[in-house]
């Protein structure tokens, strides 16, 4: 502790931006990346971290696969998105012993390694959503 006190306060000297997250030793590197559409969590992976690593972000080596997550974890994740007003992200929850832990929320998120993992076609669920909220009315033509 007292050590990561003085790095904290050497980075305050130089009047550096620093972000202080605290370690959730119980998620032992893994998360749980839940893709939240309007009202929805259309899919979500559990990713865990490469050998040595805490960071589960799959272009860093981590792995993912398909998780059933809790009705906390899903209203927990919908919350985190429109609290920050966005109709499409991409919620980061950490499984602590105190409950779900929003670790990041992301307004772009993207879609390669969940559609990979899921089968699911997230990006024509957007489009349909965006199509039916963004555009009252419109219908979108079909056939020839």
């Amino acid at each position: 502790r007292q050590a990561a006190e003085s790095v904290i306060d050497a980075f305050r000297g130089l009047n550096a931006h620093i972000l202080v997250q605290e370690f959730i030793k119980e998620a032992q590197g893994r998360d749980i990346r839940c893709l939240v559409i309007g009202d929805e969590v259309v899919a979500a992976i559990e990713r865990e971290a490469k050998e040595g690593d805490f960071r589960s972000n799959l272009h860093r080596g981590g792995t993912a696969r398909v998780v059933s997550i809790t009705d906390k974890e899903r209203e927990v994740a919908v919350k985190a998105a429109s609290t920050l007003g966005l109709a499409v992200a991409g919620v980061d929850i950490l499984r602590a012993h105190r409950g779900p832990l929003v670790m990041e929320v992301n307004a772009s998120p993207g879609l390669e390694g969940i559609e990979g993992c899921t089968g699911l076609n997230i990006a024509a669920r957007m489009i349909a959503w965006i199509e039916q909220h963004a555009c009252p009315g419109y219908r979108p033509k079909t056939g020839g």
